[in-house]
Formats: structure tokens, C-alpha cells, sequence
């Protein structure tokens, strides 16, 4: 509905005329015609009259032209006025002299001008009620041109209410979509925790409430602090303007997001270039754009960023509406980012319960370690030594010396104590899981990965990790284990996103990793960065100080368990075990000590000194002794030498009799299957005698 415009008085009536038009009167008492027309028409209508007069006279008819005279008089008096309707009258006198035809009625006998009276009484009735009917007429005229204007001012108030009535709505409308978007994103918050998808919703719906083409929420990089965009909605983009780009300090996000004030922009589209210096949203075509900061807590965590592609700057009512918005995401990013960081720290916990339960399942009551030699006082010394640095170390020794012992000693020495140890063993774990178990995974990275897990190597962070059997580590996965030493960052299985780790390592072994890296089986670049500070664990048999104080230590723990009370160990027993080489080392001895309290009866610990006789120590070997090298020799095989030169004396002293009580297993101190699976597995082959009868001992021991 169109809007009339103030006009001016005389305007305004005209227009209302044009616009409202009334019919109070279908007919009007005069015409609007030009003072010409009006007095040529007075001429006219006598002379019409005139000539009806004398046509009817010509055919010899009454020709009344006096009736015929006044008809025109009345018509020039009521269409064109006064002047014109006297000019008629005086016309009409003086053509009535032509016609005019003697009365005997009137006295006198009558003359033309006695019609001049008739003329003038007639024509003043006539010009009385046409002035009389002008004025009733411009009176209607008057009445209706002010109803027209009333209806007209009044029509034009109601539109203007209508107007306001319409603006109101739409302004009700809007802030009701607002309110609605606003509990639309509170539910949001409120169903959905994952940072990324709860974000992208709600770019989603503040463009379609707000009719921008782009919406994107900018966060900080939590490992370098730099904004990127993290959530885009942005259904009409080109490419450049993406999720994972970086927003530059000097943009408009990161003003932002530095000084913690709502900013807008306005491009002109006229002046914007595109090319290699131009910025994302340039290069989208995007011309007006608005940032704000989301705030929580004192706190800037983002910036909330609106484009359209159209020059239309942002309101202040928007701006404070979006800040409304941002308020709303801020609280939902710190929320997400809060339950992100509780989970991982519930994921952590729930390793490092996992781990705590597993050592206290172990002989963690046994972590103190025992002993006054020489050589363990060397070793705690170097523990001592190395303990407060976060170097790296690299524990040899042979199986069941207490390595692992030494590692808890290390950490627990170190500004690290208060964090977690963890510990793995790199030979228990199948090749295909170790990756996992260390590196941990995401969710679906393999079959059966139905969640995300976190790798030992989180669950130590800030703590000790330590790495027993790392001459097993699989090939593949020892370039992964390297880069956590030089760089100190990894990816779990089946992610990009690069996680830190601050973790010291503390590696053990069996082997000769040298021997290793000679064979190819073992980096040795990964050998030079664990052998930063090396650890020789010296076996039992190198202890026999120790022995002593770790059989009454495991026969008071093994006692107290089993409810049972031992008092005595017995001098010989205690002989026994102090001469015994021990190949087992402390596990062995533990195993020994715990059997014995189990078979003992009274307060006396019961050894059965027959599983512990002494082998003689002079080795006899019945092959030439090879070359001398210069090249150390490991550990296990030394032990492998000592171990087949003693069991070839063995034999040799009891003629090649294995079992029996004068058998070599019995010298030994070993079962009869013992000794022949080590036979065999140490290549020592007995030929039976009926081979050859006339060959020895020594020809039948090969």
C-alpha cells in the first residue's frame, strides 16, 4: 500500500480529490468554462432561441420566443453566472422587439418594453437560486473536500500504524529467532561435548539466523598458541578460506583475539586485489566481515568470525547480538575443552591405576634393594650419580638381577618421583600390539579398535618410562622410539596430529646390543642415544655377600604371607646357597627360598641342599682353546661357555651317566629332563657306548 506524501494545503486537497474521490453531488450548478466560452454561450443560447422564434413564425406558428428567451437566460444564469445570464437577458430584449407582437391584455394597449420588466423580475428570481445554488454546492464541495482529508489523514494514520504495527512484529520476529538460536545453541551445548562438531553446528545455524554466506570459529593451536581455524561453515567456498588455516596475527581475527574487543570490517569490492599478497577471505570474495572475541572467565579463548559476500556492514544491534552468540560459544568451547582434558586425564588415571595394580600384583614389597657388596655399592653409586639429570640409561645384566629394581631406584631419585613409572616389556608384548601399547591409537586405526586409547608413553608423561627387553623392539618400530629421543614428539596409530611427549627413558637388556647393531637387527643410531649413561647389573654369583641378607629377606616376606614362622636357617643350607653359582640369579634364589618355606614344618627353614650341590669350578674344556679376540663377549654367552664346560666335566667324572644318584645331573644340582634339555640345547651329543666300545669318555662326548 502506497504512502501519500505532505503535500501542501492546496496539493493535498487536489491529491486527496485524485486519490479519494467522493460523488457526494453527481451534478454541478455551473460549468468551468473560460469568461469567453461562458459569454459566447449566453450568445449562443439567444440565439438559438431567436432562431426557433422565427422558424416557427416563417410557417406561420405560434412562436413563443419569450418562453424560448427565458429557457436560455435560465441556462446562462445556471451554467455560466450572472454576467453571462444578464448579457443573455439583454440580448433576449432586444431580439424580443423583432417578434414582439402587441396585447390587447395588458393596458396601454401594451409595448416591447414592458417585457424589459418581465426580463429583469425573472432573470433576478433566476440569478437567486443559481447564486443560492452555488453556494449550497460549494458548501458540499467544502464539507466533502474536508471528509476527503479527514478520511485521508485518518487513512494515513492507520497505514502509519500499520507500518509500526508491522515493524514491531518483525522486530518481535527477530528476537524471537534470536532467543530461539540462542536455545537452540544451549541445547547444543548441552547434548554434544565434541569440540569440533558441536562448533560446526553452531557456525551452521548462526549463519542461517544472521544471512551470512561464512561463519568460523578460530581457536589457538594448543602446542604452538598460533589461531587457526578450527570450525567453518561455509557453503560457498573456493578453498582458500578452510578448516586447519592459520589466521595471521595483524588479520582481523587476531586483533581480536588480541585485544578482546568486537571488530568489524568493510571492504570495498571496487578496491579489493586479489593474488599472492591477498588474504583468504579476499580471495573468497568476501567484503564485509565481523570478529568477536569468545570469553570465558577473564579469559580469551578464540574469536567468533562472520563474512558476507555482500558490502553490508554489520549493525550495533548485530554486533551486540553476536556478542551474545559468542558468549554462548565461548562457554560451550571452554566446557568441551574442559571434558576433553577430563577425559584424558580419566584415560590416564585409568592406565596408571592399570599399571599401579599390575605392580602391586608383582613383587613391588620387594622393591627395596638388599646388599652391602662391593660391586651392588658401585652400581648404587652410578644410580646415585645419574638419578637427578634426565639423561638417558641403558641397564645391562643378565635375567633376574634386578634391573627393573635399579629403574624404580633411578626414578625415584629424580625431580620425577611425584609423576608416573611405567613399565614395558618389549619382549611380552606381540609385535603387531607393541606400536599400540606404546604409541597408543585412535579410534578405528585397526580392526577392533573400537576407542581411542593413549600409549605408555602418555601415561608417562612428565614421569619415567622404562623399556625392559629393547633388544626384542621389532625394526620397524625403533625409528618411532628414536624420534621420541631426539625430538621428543609422536603420532598415535592412525592419526596426524603430532603430540609431545616429556618423558625420560630408562631402557634394560639381556643382550649384547653392540653384537645387535653388528648383525643389523638393532639401530645404531638408536644405540648411541640409549647408551648415554651405561649400567652393568652384576649377576648374583658376583654378590656372594648379598646372598645372606636376601635369603632371610625373602624368608620373612615368603613366612608372613603363608602364616607361617621361620627362626633358623640352617648354617649348611646356608653354605650351600652362598657356594652356589645361582644361573637364575635373585629369581632363582626367590623361587628357592619360597619352595623352602613352603616345606618347612617348624621354625626352620627347610633348603633341599641336594638341588643346590656345587658343580666343581675348574673347567676342562676338551676342545683347543681358540684364537684370542679382542672383541668382549656377551654375557649370555659366557654363561653358555661356563655352563657346557661343567656339564662336559660332569659327564666325564661320572662316565657319561646322566641320571641316578651319582649322575651328572645329581653334581649338577639339576633334574635328569633338565639337564638333558640343556644338553641339547648347548649341542652336546652322547654316542651310545655300543657304538663304540673301545672309544673313552672324551671321544664319546661330543
Amino acid at each position: 500500500m502506497s504512502l501519500a506524501v505532505a503535500k501542501p494545503p492546496g496539493d493535498r486537497t487536489k491529491g486527496i480529490t485524485r486519490m479519494f474521490h467522493l460523488p457526494i453531488s453527481k451534478w454541478k450548478a455551473r460549468l468551468k468554462l473560460s469568461p469567453v466560452l461562458r459569454y459566447g454561450l449566453a450568445a449562443v443560447a439567444v440565439g438559438i432561441a431567436g432562431t426557433l422564434a422565427a422558424t416557427m413564425r416563417h410557417y406561420h406558428l405560434p412562436h413563443p420566443f419569450t418562453s424560448f428567451s427565458m429557457a436560455a437566460i435560465a441556462i446562462t444564469f445556471w451554467y455560466c453566472g450572472a454576467g453571462p445570464g444578464l448579457v443573455a437577458l439583454l440580448l433576449s430584449f432586444l431580439v424580443m422587439r423583432g417578434f414582439f407582437v402587441p396585447s390587447q391584455i395588458l393596458p396601454g394597449n401594451g409595448s416591447s418594453e414592458s417585457y424589459l420588466i418581465i426580463y429583469a423580475i425573472f432573470g433576478t428570481l433566476v440569478s437567486w437560486f443559481s447564486a443560492s445554488r452555488r453556494r449550497a454546492e460549494r458548501s458540499c464541495t467544502e464539507a466533502r473536500d474536508t471528509l476527503e482529508l479527514r478520511v485521508m489523514e485518518r487513512t494515513t494514520e492507520l497505514q502509519e500504524s500499520n507500518n509500526q504495527l508491522q515493524k514491531a512484529e518483525a522486530e518481535l520476529r527477530s528476537e524471537k529467532d534470536r532467543l530461539k538460536l540462542l536455545l537452540d545453541l544451549n541445547n547444543t551445548i548441552v547434548s554434544n561435548l565434541e569440540l569440533r562438531e558441536l562448533l560446526r553446528v553452531i557456525c551452521g545455524s548462526v549463519r542461517q539466523m544472521m544471512h551470512c554466506d561464512s561463519v568460523s570459529v578460530n581457536l589457538p593451536d594448543p602446542e604452538t598458541a598460533e589461531l587457526k581455524v578450527y570450525a567453518l561453515d561455509f557453503p560457498g567456498a573456493r578453498g582458500f578460506l578452510r578448516e586447519g588455516l592459520l589466521r595471521p596475527a595483524d588479520s582481523l581475527s587476531g586483533k581480536v583475539f588480541r585485544t578482546g574487543q568486537p571488530s568489524t570490517l568493510l571492504r570495498d569490492p571496487a578496491f579489493s586485489h586479489r593474488g599472492p599478497e591477498a588474504s583468504p577471505y579476499e580471495e573468497e570474495g568476501l567484503n564485509s566481515s565481523c570478529s568477536l572475541p569468545l570469553i570465558s572467565q577473564q579469559r580469551v579463548l578464540g574469536v567468533l568470525a562472520l563474512s558476507r559476500f555482500d558490502a553490508i556492514s554489520f549493525s550495533q544491534d548485530d554486533v551486540q547480538f553476536l556478542m551474545q552468540v559468542a558468549n554462548q560459544v565461548a562457554i560451550a568451547v571452554q566446557n568441551a575443552l574442559s571434558y576433553s582434558e577430563i577425559t584424558k586425564l580419566k584415560d590416564s588415571l585409568a592406565q596408571e591405576k592399570l599399571y599401579l595394580e599390575d605392580e602391586i600384583r608383582t613383587e613391588a614389597n620387594f622393591e627395596e634393594i638388599i646388599g652391602k657388596s662391593a660391586v651392588l655399592r658401585r652400581v648404587l653409586r652410578q644410580v646415585e650419580t645419574v638419578a637427578p639429570t634426565d639423561s638417558t640409561v641403558l641397564i645391562y645384566g643378565e635375567t633376574g638381577t634386578g634391573k627393573e629394581l635399579i629403574a624404580r631406584a633411578i626414578h625415584n631419585l629424580s625431580p620425577r618421583r611425584s609423576r608416573t613409572f611405567v613399565k614395558m616389556n618389549c619382549a611380552a608384548i606381540p609385535t603387531g600390539l607393541l606400536e599400540s601399547e606404546l604409541f597408543g591409537h585412535e579410534r578405528g586405526a585397526f580392526t577392533g579398535a573400537v576407542t581411542q586409547r593413549i600409549g605408555r608413553l602418555e601415561v608417562a608423561n612428565q614421569g619415567s618410562l622404562f623399556l625392559d627387553e629393547i633388544g626384542e623392539m621389532p625394526p620397524e618400530l625403533q625409528p618411532k622410539l628414536l624420534r621420541v629421543l631426539q625430538e621428543r614428539e609422536f603420532e598415535r596409530l592412525g592419526s596426524t596430529r603430532t603430540l609431545r611427549a616429556d618423558v625420560r627413558l630408562i631402557a634394560a637388556t639381556n643382550r649384547d646390543l653392540e653384537d645387535l647393531v653388528e648383525q643389523g637387527k638393532f639401530r645404531s643410531d638408536l644405540f648411541f642415544r640409549l647408551n648415554v649413561f651405561p649400567i652393568q647389573m652384576p649377576p648374583l654369583r658376583e654378590r656372594p655377600d648379598d646372598i645372606p641378607l636376601l635369603v632371610r629377606h625373602f624368608a620373612q616376606e615368603f613366612s608372613r604371607r603363608m602364616n607361617k614362622i621361620i627362626h633358623t636357617i640352617p648354617s649348611e643350607a646356608m653354605n650351600a646357597m652362598c657356594q652356589y653359582a645361582w644361573p637364575g640369579n635373585i629369581r632363582e634364589l626367590q623361587n628357592v627360598i619360597e619352595r623352602a618355606v613352603i616345606l618347612s614344618q617348624g621354625t626352620t627353614l627347610n633348603v633341599q641342599v641336594s638341588d643346590l650341590q656345587q658343580p666343581h669350578t675348574t673347567v676342562i674344556s676338551i676342545n683347543q682353546n681358540p684364537a684370542p679376540t679382542t672383541k668382549r663377549a656377551p654375557v649370555r654367552s659366557i654363561l653358555a661357555e661356563v655352563n657346557r664346560d661343567e656339564i662336559i666335566q660332569a659327564l666325564k667324572d661320572t662316565g657319561g651317566r646322566i641320571g641316578g644318584e651319582h649322575g651328572a645331573a645329581a653334581r649338577l644340582g639339576l633334574k635328569r629332563t633338565t639337564l638333558i634339555s640343556r644338553m641339547k640345547k648347548l649341542g652336546i651329543n652322547l654316542r651310545p657306548a655300543s657304538e663304540d666300545r673301545t672309544s673313552t669318555i672324551e671321544d664319546r662326548v661330543m
